[in-house]
């Protein structure tokens, strides 16, 4: 195969960022947890976060288009080289945690695709528990979508582009169905809008300000991972006009289609009758939702109760088959695009040379079979060691919680510094008038910093202070690691070169 084929294109770059940034799940979470009242922080996310950072992304890609260290590179060449190993530690210790808890809820879509249902916690075979098959489930997936993304940067684009597909697939007939419901029904909706509905919470978890406030932090991550994007720059076809161009396009579908579904949700689930008892949580909420549009849908056309189910049913298995892509798509790239951006982009005398060795693919893949191990070890120890390590699972989530959203403070942050740089080609640029470049760096800066704190004193508020220090925790632990290390590896590197 040749070199040029081997670029990626517009269309795959746009379908692997709706990969590794859109989440349909996000759509059905939101509305769950703050109803209509999530579009406006959805909104708000995307007005004061996602757009101006996406643009930010777009500036810092098109001017390091060749480096081939992702954010590491960004961060290397506007504020130095100690920050950037401190934020992109941050960044990839974040997906590290999220590769942990998804490789568990990656088997609930399947078991929708195969058994119209998730049956994933009767899944005990040979005296194992269902919490160790599942484990064990994951740490094979973990090494096979290793040793799969270690084939090539094609293979991780093609994979990836399944994923976006079907997810844009889902998402449009979601939106169709919809339609068709609201048509059958005669233009009346399941859950009524009033005034308020845009503003207030109809889930009781989310009545405080402080709490509403908070939900920013969902808002921002359903925005996040396009950075993630970064890593793969270098393969791309033209990436000083493409990369910009991808962001800049699925930015505004992505916005779009957020604030669009979950509006559309209300028109087949009523929040009160559907969301508010106590089997719908947040890990089987979309397939319910799916579930009872296809049971709406065939009451709204008058079909038998029977037909209703059973249209219920089919798009239950097809939520299940395209959410099981999403998460095969997000994990090749998620597995390959943080630890290439690290590893590649920092100095390589701070790591063994092996690990900064490329196979013949071009891809770091020892690098990466390092992260598996790691990555399987928790999984392991999560799995099968009882309840302290469940305890210790519940933690590692509190410190992804915010540990996802600081990097961001480091990117924005660091951007005024990037447009101070005059020896920098910049073939793509928005932000052209100092003061106004500022002013929105220091707008979205805050955006994340008080959605931040907000995060961290909800918790505090609740008397909650074992969730409120691990939430805190996490950040802190991960950056402190990256500091100790990043000094004591140059210490030792600096009296090495002084004998």
């Amino acid at each position: 195969m040749s070199e040029k084929t081997k670029k990626i294109t517009l269309v795959s770059l746009i379908l692997m960022i709706f990969t590794s940034t859109f989440g349909f799940a996000n759509t059905t979470v939101a509305y769950d947890q703050m109803g209509y009242g999530s579009i406006i922080w959805y909104v708000v996310a995307a007005l004061l976060f996602f757009l101006p950072s996406s643009l930010m992304f777009a500036e810092y890609g098109a001017a390091f288009k060749d480096a081939k260290g992702g954010i590491y590179s960004w961060l290397k060449e506007s504020v130095g080289e100690k920050i950037a190993f401190i934020g992109t530690f941050i960044w990839l210790s974040a997906w590290i945690v999220w590769m942990v808890s998804t490789a568990s809820k990656v088997w609930i879509p399947l078991s929708s695709l195969l058994f119209g249902a998730d049956k994933t916690q009767s899944w005990g075979v040979m005296g194992l528990s269902s919490t160790e098959v599942i484990g064990l489930l994951g740490i094979a997936w973990i090494l096979l979508v290793t040793i799969f993304a270690s084939h090539g940067m094609d293979k991780i684009a093609e994979v990836a582009n399944v994923g976006g597909t079907f997810v844009m697939i889902l998402s449009g007939l979601f939106i169709v169905l919809s339609i068709v419901v609201w048509i059958g029904n005669k233009g009346a909706i399941a859950e009524p809008i009033h005034a308020s509905s845009f503003i207030t919470s109809p889930n009781p978890s989310f009545q405080s300000p402080i709490a509403i406030i908070s939900f920013v932090v969902y808002a921002i991550f359903a925005y996040g991972g396009l950075e993630s994007m970064s890593g793969v720059i270098d393969s791309l076809d033209k990436p000083e006009k493409t990369f910009p161009m991808g962001c800049v396009i699925s930015m505004v579908l992505i916005t779009v289609l957020y604030s669009l579904m979950i509006l559309m949700w209300g028109i087949s689930t009523n929040w009160h009758s559907v969301l508010g008892g106590h089997e719908v949580n947040l890990g089987n909420i979309s397939y319910i939702l799916m579930n009872n549009l296809g049971i709406q849908m065939g009451n709204a056309l008058g079909t038998s109760h029977s037909t209703a189910l059973l249209i219920g049913n089919i798009l239950t298995r097809f939520t299940g088959l395209s959410m099981f892509l999403a998460y095969c798509g997000s994990f090749f790239v998620v597995i390959y695009s943080p630890i290439k951006s690290f590893i590649m982009g920092s100095n390589p005398e701070l790591w063994p040379e092996r690990l900064t060795k490329l196979n013949e693919h071009g891809i770091p893949a020892n690098a990466m079979q390092l992260q598996a191990i790691v990555v399987c070890v928790i999984i392991f120890l999560v799995a099968f060691g009882g309840n302290a390590a469940q305890k210790f699972y519940q933690i590692l989530t509190n410190m992804a919680n915010v540990t996802t959203s600081a990097p961001y403070l480091f990117l924005v942050g660091a951007f005024p510094a990037f447009k101070k740089r005059q020896d920098i080609e910049r073939p793509f640029e928005i932000y052209k008038n100092r003061f106004w470049t500022n002013l929105i760096v220091i707008v979205v800066w805050l955006v994340l910093a008080l959605g931040i704190l907000f995060t961290c004193l909800q918790p505090i508020l609740e008397h909650d202070y074992q969730t409120a220090f691990w939430t805190i925790f996490g950040p802190v632990f991960f950056g402190g690691v990256a500091w100790i290390f990043y000094d004591v590896d140059v210490s030792h590197h600096r009296h090495q070169n002084n004998k």
